[in-house]
């Protein structure tokens, strides 16, 4: 595969930002197969978000040849008191993370934190060089990437965690880090600290954050991007989320219930459904209406969609209607999986923690 042809697919969507894109040709032209980073917190039920927008991002990532590992950070769920910061859940769930990513992204490695920082005396110590270029002002500015504000009472291990995710980049996936758009301050942190240790800098790569179902919150902050990283779907808000093991009525009854304003583009999370999962997979889109309403129509791109849902000539329900079908069908083979008895035992266990921030 020419490097064009692997550019094209890791800037696919849902690609947002490649900083920088010269950095990353040169990268794919001295290198056949670079390496790769992307964290996950613990927590509880894996939902769109996570599993899909990153799971398509990973799965585009691998067929352009990068070396991509997942990274289940057990330890940093712990500091960030992740399942009530109760160290046997967080394991529990790690193993239901891992296979929920062995069955999506069968071509990537799986890392384990806690494995990673057994006996690794020079990761320890690379945390303290890190550590040694940075004010404390400077940390606190890149707590969002942890769901965290600079207002919130923090312990002291929490203002570690940015830290140790940044060396998390050098020893992991050194090449090229990778996350959704929250994380871009610790990867921008990572390209200003890293040269001044010897360290190389690593190109990263964003994708856009799928919104939660709700209609998104008001904020104080005037940044777009700060606003986007507090709309996104969280299992903090289970009501705005859509799961992965979510039943056909389940996912059609929270779609139903969606924000989802009449001829509004911005922010509308079943557009956002629409635009990142559905015609990723699939050429076209049909509406069912009836007769006097038009009768069913075939829409054959995103783009399409979203002309003729800012005109007014889609109502808001039968957009609704269309999506929930579509990505029933899209998560039937994942729930399929989870029903083998010992994920759907994992599953259920999952279901009982109590989810923290």
């Amino acid at each position: 595969m020419d490097i064009e042809t692997k550019i094209d697919i890791i800037k696919r969507p849902p690609t947002e930002e490649i900083i920088q894109e010269e950095e990353l040709r040169e990268l794919l032209s001295t290198n056949q197969s670079p390496s790769h980073y992307i964290g996950f917190e613990i927590s509880g039920l894996l939902h769109l978000g996570t599993l899909l927008i990153c799971g398509d991002k990973i799965n585009d990532l691998c067929e352009a040849g990068i070396q991509c590992t997942v990274y289940l950070a057990d330890w940093h769920s712990y500091i960030n008191k992740k399942l009530g910061g109760n160290w046997e859940n967080i394991i529990k769930a790690a193993k239901y993370y891992e296979r929920a990513f062995r069955f999506y992204c069968p071509k990537a490695n799986i890392l384990l934190g806690s494995e990673f920082y057994e006996h690794n005396d020079d990761y320890w110590r690379d945390i303290v060089r890190f550590a040694s270029q940075i004010t404390l002002a400077r940390t606190t500015r890149t707590l969002t990437i942890m769901g965290r504000t600079e207002k919130e009472e923090l312990s002291m291990a929490q203002y570690f965690y940015p830290i140790m995710q940044a060396v998390d980049v050098r020893y992991i996936g050194k090449d090229i880090a990778h996350g959704g758009m929250d994380q871009r301050k610790i990867h921008v942190l990572c390209r200003e600290i890293f040269p001044k240790l010897g360290w190389k800098k690593p190109v990263a790569i964003h994708h856009h954050l799928l919104p939660g179902l709700g209609q998104p919150p008001k904020t104080e902050t005037k940044d777009k991007a700060e606003a986007v990283i507090a709309a996104k779907m969280s299992k903090s808000q289970p009501w705005t989320a859509i799961y992965i093991h979510d039943s056909q009525e389940e996912i059609r009854n929270k779609i139903r219930k969606a924000w989802c304003p009449e001829k509004l583009i911005d922010s509308n999370p079943v557009l956002e459904i629409a635009r990142h999962i559905i015609f990723r997979r699939k050429q076209e889109l049909v509406i069912d209406r009836e007769e006097r309403f038009g009768g069913s129509i075939t829409i054959n791109s995103y783009q399409e969609l979203e002309n003729m849902y800012a005109k007014g000539q889609i109502h808001p329900l039968d957009l609704k209607e269309a999506v929930a079908r579509e990505l029933n069908s899209i998560l039937e083979p994942i729930r399929n999986y989870f029903e083998i008895p010992e994920n759907k035992e994992l599953v259920n266990t999952i279901k009982q923690f109590e989810i923290t921030r």
